[in-house]
């Protein structure tokens, strides 16, 4: 579903070009879930921008469902770490806004919302308003809004990382029951480590600046998942693994920020 091939990116920094992304190689199946993991200043990110298509390559490709990205579409939707909500709509509206703008009859999205809604569980709350939440239920309505625009993708990026570790937990164990029922293909960033093993199929590790793919390790933990099996040896023996390589990364690019 999705391919980056040979993908390199510069960004200009006063007089001179900084080299974010190098030669990055990556495909995501359809329906497979992808987590990358990698140091501060990777360049997670900008990878994740340019397959949404807020920004283009200096080098390579970007391709979704054997189409090249060239400007963004819903059919890549993206959840940022802040949702991002219409303060003046209700959840119900917020959640509407997409399929209206769009022109879609009432009748192909009304019903969808009301699933989507209860299965992100903001029923009974469809009239409040984004001020009236906690940062977990507005996050609820940021998935919720992506998730009736039906998109082939979904790209996250870091969608919880601004939340309590309890609240972050809840919303974990939400997006693995959401995606059982509706298996997009996702692209996941994150910097926690069991995040992304208890969400993943595969976790792509990355390298310091400029962020080349590292590693790519199949998590091959059994689904349905649960918050539970964070506690196995299987799990903790692929946390370590993760844990090693980016230690080590983060150590490289500390040694060589030292001899600049």
């Amino acid at each position: 579903m999705i391919e980056i091939g040979g993908v390199s990116k510069e960004f200009a920094k006063g007089e001179r070009r900084v080299l974010a992304l190098q030669d990055i190689g990556l495909t995501v199946a359809e329906r497979e879930f992808a987590a990358i993991l990698g140091p501060s200043g990777c360049g997670k990110s900008t990878l994740l921008n340019m397959v949404a298509g807020f920004e283009r390559p200096t080098r390579g490709s970007v391709r979704v469902a054997d189409q090249e990205i060239l400007a963004p579409s819903p059919q890549r939707a993206v959840v940022f770490q802040e949702p991002a909500l219409f303060p003046w709509l209700s959840v119900q509206e917020n959640v509407l806004f997409g399929p209206k703008t769009q022109g879609q009859p009432a009748a192909q999205y009304q019903t969808r919302a009301a699933q989507i809604i209860e299965q992100v569980g903001l029923r009974g709350f469809e009239a409040s308003y984004p001020a009236e939440l906690s940062g977990g239920m507005r996050q609820r309505v940021g998935i919720a809004r992506v998730l009736i625009m039906q998109p082939q993708v979904l790209l996250m990026d870091e969608p919880f990382g601004s939340l309590d570790a309890q609240t972050r937990s809840l919303m974990q164990e939400l997006l693995l029951q959401v995606w059982e029922r509706h298996h997009q293909t996702v692209l996941f960033i994150t910097h926690d480590i069991e995040e992304a093993l208890l969400l993943a199929d595969r976790v792509c590790v990355m390298t310091a600046r400029p962020g080349r793919i590292k590693k790519s390790i199949e998590v091959g933990i059994p689904r349905p998942r649960s918050i539970e099996v964070t506690t196995s040896p299987e799990f903790n023996a692929l946390k370590r693994e993760v844990l090693a390589l980016i230690r080590e990364e983060s150590q490289r690019a500390a040694a060589e920020a030292l001899e600049v």
